[in-house]
């Protein structure tokens, strides 16, 4: 019995991201992670929230990051924005975020599978790199 316990704990925090994947139309918002919106409309605000415990344990920090940036960007693109700024850090699981229309920036098409990845940046802006995560 104290094997399958064992067992269960890690099964049963790894099912916690599998609802959570980005939306085709979410693929084409960015996020401002340097806040630069200020040629942008405001379309207004998003909150969202995740677990950030399961139980007595706390969830690891980047992943519940990235899934309310997830979250985030499907809400933005069903407001019909095209970026998103976090507007303060997360909170127990939830964090507001703007959602902005700045048509003039051009959004990178999804590449296709073929199309080998761009090289990559010799360091992140803002010292922070976002990895997006698997669909």
């Amino acid at each position: 019995m104290r094997k399958i316990l064992i067992l269960a704990i890690p099964l049963a925090l790894s099912a916690c991201t599998w609802g959570i994947k980005l939306d085709d139309a979410a693929r084409n918002v960015r996020t401002a992670w340097n806040g630069d919106v200020g040629s942008c409309h405001e379309q207004g605000k998003v909150t969202v929230s995740v677990m950030n415990r399961v139980g007595p344990v706390d969830r690891n920090d980047l992943k519940v990051r990235d899934e309310l940036e997830v979250l985030a960007r499907n809400e933005a693109a069903k407001m019909g924005a095209d970026t998103i700024k976090p507007l303060g850090e997360p909170n127990e699981g939830s964090q507001d975020w703007g959602a902005y229309s700045c048509g003039s920036r051009s959004v990178a098409p999804a590449r296709n599978a073929d199309t080998p990845p761009p090289p990559a940046a010799t360091t992140p802006q803002g010292g922070f790199e976002t990895v997006p995560l698997k669909n």
